[in-house]
């Protein structure tokens, strides 16, 4: 009997983590992996780029937890710089088309693993694929940007886009002694923090040395005579650029799942069922950032790139297709990140969010300090906290301060994921020593204000 044969497209996150746990569970005799991956690497961490860039780690070698030829290694048959170009599903089978030497061939599938990722916003604006302007997505892009950053000829960089990759691509320039200036058309940066909490964000930029620019919607990108980036331009003013850095999101990367007429969200990412078979396709699996997934506080589908959920995503996938059982429940929304010395971190619904869901709540926004007020080196802490109003069911958390403040989100999205109510979370036995905490722990006391609100 011939072994079935599971085909991946994409060979990051999702894709390469799906295939090793389908290996695991099976046998070569018995499953044939072929995967895809249309650039020249696998397995890296895209989120580590901008630490990369700023000079925080070595090289890009660094980011790849597993080679092509560790891949190879462990029996999946890897095609790199090999592109998918058509989805087949009646006929079960996969056009890909050789980069380097053009050809292209039909592969067929007993199972498919769909995993192209996401890819980033670049608006259809004047200038914008002028020299000197990047986008900051994959190992090749960080090495285009210090390709860049190398031949500039001033120090002056312009980050487009006031979400993680922006913040965080800007501390990166300013490591590098360049004068950065960032762009959001937003009323603060951080549109995933509600705006007051985004404030505080402005706040730290500015005094780490980055110019912030609210309410700044870019209108083109202005060349000089060589035809290489000069400045950016807002409706009401320029701002002088030798390399321009954009962060303004990413879209599901489905246009070949689109074109094959697998069903689509809102978002445009892939619809799957908890065991991430796409629906209605009893052979098709997705997973990693073309997916949408299930927010477990409001009940909707969104879209949310991230490397966490990829790779539980992978092994979910790889776990259903060798032949076991695996579900993804869902997500509530957890993301952390820092910029110079602040750390920022969000996890559940913002007010926006809860308004739009008929939702009626309560705030509780407190300062405290992330170890004992008396102890050497206390910073302070600012925390927010949405509760349902009358059940007091935790809806979501937002924290921005200095060193030991991020991590403490995840307290609160294991409070969501268990559907405590603010009453409960100040039972919470939370460890606590003078370096580590105050006695009462920022978190417990945002949760008893809660309290007083709710009643």
């Amino acid at each position: 009997m011939a072994a079935e044969r599971l085909v991946v497209i994409g060979g990051d996150a999702a894709g390469m983590s799906a295939a090793s746990q389908a290996r695991r569970l099976k046998g070569r005799e018995e499953l044939e992996i072929v995967a895809f991956e249309r650039s020249g690497f696998t397995s890296y961490s895209a989120c580590g780029i901008p630490y990369w860039v700023g000079g925080d780690v070595p090289g890009h070698e660094d980011l790849i937890a597993r080679t092509p030829e560790e891949h190879r290694a462990r029996g999946i048959d890897l095609r790199m710089r090999t592109e998918v170009t058509e989805l087949d599903v009646a006929g079960r089978r996969v056009r890909a088309r050789d980069l380097e030497s053009g050809a292209e061939a039909w592969t067929s599938y007993d199972k498919l693993v769909i995993a192209t990722g996401a890819s980033p916003v670049r608006p259809a604006l004047p200038g914008i694929d002028a020299p000197g302007v990047h986008g900051v997505h994959t190992i090749d892009d960080g090495g285009a940007l210090l390709d860049s950053l190398a031949a500039a000829g001033g120090r002056r960089a312009v980050v487009v886009g006031g979400g993680y990759i922006g913040i965080e691509m800007a501390e990166a320039l300013l490591s590098l002694n360049f004068e950065v200036t960032l762009l959001t058309r937003g009323a603060e940066p951080m549109h995933s923090l509600d705006p007051d909490m985004g404030r505080l964000v402005t706040r730290a930029m500015e005094e780490s040395g980055i110019r912030v620019v609210t309410g700044a919607e870019v209108t083109k990108v202005l060349t000089a005579g060589s035809g290489r980036v000069r400045a950016v331009a807002t409706e009401s003013a320029e701002y002088p650029a030798d390399v321009v850095v954009l962060g303004l999101g990413v879209a599901p990367n489905t246009a070949l799942a689109r074109a094959a007429g697998l069903p689509l969200g809102e978002s445009g990412g892939l619809l799957t069922d908890t065991s991430m078979r796409v629906r209605g396709h009893e052979n098709i699996w997705a997973g990693g950032d073309c997916v949408e997934v299930l927010d477990l506080v409001s009940g909707r589908l969104r879209h949310i790139a991230l490397g966490t959920h990829a790779n539980k995503h992978g092994q979910v996938i790889g776990s259903n297709a060798g032949g076991g059982y695996a579900t993804f429940p869902g997500v509530v929304g957890t993301a952390v990140t820092k910029v110079c010395q602040t750390e920022i971190a969000r996890t559940g619904l913002l007010e926006r969010e809860a308004r739009a869901e008929g939702l009626q709540y309560v705030i509780a926004t407190i300062e405290s300090t992330n170890t004992a007020g008396y102890y050497p080196g206390a910073a302070s802490m600012a925390v927010k906290m949405l509760a349902e109003r009358r059940t007091g069911r935790l809806l979501g958390v937002q924290i921005v301060g200095r060193e030991g403040a991020a991590k403490r989100i995840d307290v609160a999205a294991v409070a969501l994921t268990a559907r405590m109510t603010v009453d409960e979370l100040t039972a919470l036995d939370l460890g606590y020593a003078p370096p580590f905490s105050p006695v009462w722990d920022p978190i417990l006391v945002a949760a008893r204000k809660a309290v007083s609100a709710v009643r």
